[in-house]
């Protein structure tokens, strides 16, 4: 199909802090310079931040960078750690708190802040855009455009206005081509453009197969005699110690008698009968976690997956004719359970490596490598390279990490791997420990559709289904007999089930429940399912989240 088109200088795809971090970046030094430069920042949200969500305790490195004075800006950065604790849950019921000189100095929160991240992107685009960068929300980049050397010099945005069989309705509106001299895509994790750049140039070539959480988040309004503002607490072992599997849990107090309270499980567990959902609302029932939230009020509920490989499983970030950044390549620090600052900075690195590019008349960016290398962000994740495959071991393996960051003040002289993809995990159905889940309190634990309707989802289900089977015969032919087909398990919005419907067992898509978490394209053992932007605007509204 022939589009319209439209040409920009840059294009970036996704409003988030590696994605607007750039832009902003762009546009100063074309200021300074008294260059000539068009930006254009794609988000396929409703509004800035829809679709925004991380845990977030923020450490500022990156924006004292970007803005310097950002503290007379009126930044939504303003609640201040002030109490940091680290336990150990051992079972149900009981809990260690970790002395503070046994906990990995990365996880030392002092100076950094409890955050909305969504309301941080929202600063960083209002920022942008009195800079002059344009911002169109609402539209997804569905497509990648190249020139005929194989270089990308493009997105081509989704239709409007498609039924569920992909024919036109009346308000039907053809996606359009754009155009630019330099292509930043900075989806988020596992973001569906970010996936087909690394698999058509190899930018994976010769790294660790990328790995990644789910992170479960709840916002809280709790009792005012039980609030903190700036309390930090993260916690490890039990439940999902109990199951074999790894991660942790967090719990975060805001301003306003407000708390978040999340899970993150590693995509890597073994056991098919288990549920990231409701590992996350058995946690809530531990004292160490219930004594807050008792007769407290859920507020809101998103998950999201985060890209957790570290440096071991990053791709090489420079494709021809542009940039894969943030968290769409995987720069989150692990060892820091942070992602924001290292996006921020890989977005303004790439932000500076265009600029160069233009002022040279150059067409490649592979200075971005050097650039990288050279910054505080590549140190950072080398540093703490050890730190992923060492948890997915085993967390009480965290000692490795100790004795590098409080010891030794460097990582070790050799790197560990983890070479198995989180998909090829899954053991067997029939060998594996059945896992029988308690039924939701509706007070502290809640079920998969309530939890849904508090992601504020915004979606026509009259049109294409976005979540994709390659052959839609395997998740009943394969996936049930071998592992109880889990998507209806690892899913946290109720998006897969098997009904039955006239006596016939069927594999449902509910693809209205969908909150872009992106669980099912990375998770399912089959690597059947493919997930892809639905119609802009689409999906959960994350505010305040």
């Amino acid at each position: 199909m022939e589009h319209e088109s439209m040409e920009f200088d840059v294009i970036i795809v996704g409003a988030g802090p590696a994605g607007l971090s750039a832009a902003c970046r762009l546009r100063q030094l074309a200021l300074e310079s008294g260059t000539e430069l068009s930006v254009c920042v794609l988000e396929k949200a409703a509004d800035i931040g829809g679709h925004t969500l991380a845990g977030t305790v923020f450490e500022p490195r990156a924006l004292d960078e970007l803005f310097p004075d950002w503290q007379n800006l009126n930044t939504p950065v303003t609640n201040a750690v002030k109490r940091d604790e680290t336990w150990l849950l051992k079972n149900a019921t009981t809990a260690r708190r970790v002395p503070s000189m046994l906990v990995p100095s990365s996880l030392d929160n002092k100076h950094n802040y409890i955050i909305s991240l969504g309301d941080l992107c929202i600063w960083l685009a209002q920022q942008a855009q009195e800079l002059g960068v344009e911002i169109f929300t609402g539209f997804t980049a569905n497509d990648l455009a190249f020139n005929q050397d194989g270089s990308v010099k493009g997105v081509i945005t989704g239709d409007m206005g498609r039924n569920k069989h992909g024919k036109e309705k009346d308000n039907f509106m053809p996606g359009m081509e754009l155009i630019s001299k330099y292509t930043l895509i900075t989806e988020g994790s596992r973001g569906h453009l970010g996936k087909q750049l690394i698999e058509k140039y190899k930018l994976d070539k010769d790294v660790d197969p990328q790995h990644y959480g789910l992170g479960i988040k709840e916002l809280w309004q709790i009792d005012p005699a039980l609030h903190h503002p700036g309390f930090v607490m993260h916690s490890i072992g039990w439940p999902l110690a109990e199951h074999g599997a790894t991660g942790g849990a967090f719990l975060y107090h805001l301003g306003k008698d407000q708390a978040y309270v999340g899970l993150i499980t590693d995509l890597n567990y073994q056991n098919p009968n288990l549920s990231p959902f409701d590992e996350f609302q058995r946690l809530k029932l531990h004292p160490a976690f219930s004594r807050y939230l008792k007769g407290g009020k859920r507020l809101a509920y998103g998950a999201r997956t985060i890209t957790k490989g570290g440096y071991n499983s990053l791709p090489k970030m420079v494709f021809p004719g542009g940039l894969l950044l943030g968290c769409d390549a995987g720069t989150l620090n692990v060892a820091k359970l942070k992602g924001t600052h290292t996006a921020m900075k890989t977005g303004m690195v790439g932000a500076e490596t265009v600029f160069s590019a233009m002022a040279l008349n150059k067409e490649t960016l592979d200075n971005f490598t050097l650039l990288y290398e050279a910054s505080w962000v590549y140190q950072e994740l080398y540093q703490s390279r050890n730190f992923a495959p060492i948890t997915h071991r085993c967390n009480a393996m965290l000692g490795v990490t100790w004795f590098e960051q409080n010891i030794l003040h460097k990582s070790l002289p050799f790197t560990l791997h983890d070479s198995k993809p989180d998909h090829s995990q899954l053991q067997k159905v029939k060998s594996a420990t059945e896992i029988v889940y308690p039924k939701p309190d509706n007070e502290l634990t809640f079920d998969r559709l309530s939890s849904v309707f508090l992601a504020n989802i915004q979606h026509d289900t009259d049109q294409p289904c976005h979540l994709k089977l390659t052959d839609p015969s395997i998740p009943m032919c394969s996936n049930l007999p071998r592992f109880a087909e889990p998507a209806q398990r690892y899913c946290p919005a109720a998006v897969y089930e098997i009904i039955t419907i006239d006596d016939e067992v069927k594999f449902q898509i509910n693809a209205e429940n969908c909150i872009h978490c992106k669980a099912c394209d990375i998770k399912d053992p089959s690597q059947n399912i493919v997930w892809t932007p639905p119609e802009g605007g689409s999906g959960p509204n994350y505010a305040s989240m």
